[in-house]
């Protein structure tokens, strides 16, 4: 009738990791984005920029 003997730090760290990994995992979850969300975003930002190129006007090389 032993009982197993602990070293309370490491189980202390050990719960900590676990604790910091589940975290992590909520928040990837809550604020990552997946492939096709990521390409649907760069897509929107290329054509946001060009569109915003067109509207610019060239300047001339004789005007000082």
């Amino acid at each position: 009738m032993c009982a197993e003997i602990v070293n309370l730090r490491q189980q202390r760290k050990r719960n900590e990791r676990r604790k910091s990994e589940q975290k992590a995992a909520e928040n990837r979850a809550l604020h990552g984005l997946t492939k096709g969300e990521k390409q649907r975003e760069k897509l929107e930002r290329d054509k946001a920029e060009r569109r915003f190129d067109q509207g610019r006007r060239e300047r001339g090389g004789d005007e000082a």
